[in-house]
């Protein structure tokens, strides 16, 4: 499987339990996950990919640079258009990347790591999995929908879960 079919399947699983969703579930704070909202961690997935975009424009990526767009946060509508883009998205070539990051809470030294596009794009797909696995508690805190049996389950997991069977 390409990485873009993986992106693809992801994607559209979220969308899929996010369109099961109504407004204001979308917003609805979710107290196991310290209060956070359905639409503040899948603003918070969005960015990245799109910050990963951005930074393939210009060679630098920097997920601190993130927009934080509250719009897409207690949209569900927009959140989930963002989402399809996303899911269109990623047949770009491979080529080195910066990775920019800063671990300091008050300014600080930046970091500078060579990366390259495809490992950030790997990066991306395990933090999807990580929120969506996280986002399977609040749907069951606030909704009844049925999610997939593997929503927010990473591939290694499943491949265990399987070979374990046997």
């Amino acid at each position: 499987m390409m990485l873009k079919e993986i992106i693809q399947h992801y994607i559209y699983q979220l969308t899929q339990a996010i369109n099961q969703l109504s407004d204001n579930e979308f917003i609805a704070a979710i107290e196991p996950l310290g209060n956070a909202t359905i639409g503040q961690h899948v603003r918070h997935i969005i960015e990245l990919y799109e910050e990963l975009q951005n930074g393939y424009d210009t060679g630098t990526v920097c997920y601190d640079n993130r927009k934080r767009d509250f719009a897409i946060e207690t949209d569900r509508l927009l959140a989930i258009k963002r989402l399809q883009h996303i899911g269109m998205a990623h047949s770009t070539p491979d080529k080195k990347l910066l990775l920019k990051c800063s671990y300091a809470t008050q300014g600080g030294d930046e970091l500078l790591v060579e990366s390259n596009y495809l490992r950030e794009l790997i990066y991306n797909i395990e933090h999807t999995v990580h929120h969506m696995a996280l986002l399977r508690v609040a749907f069951y805190q606030i909704s009844a929908i049925e999610l997939p049996k593997d929503f927010g389950v990473a591939v290694s997991t499943i491949r265990h879960k399987n070979l374990c069977a046997q």
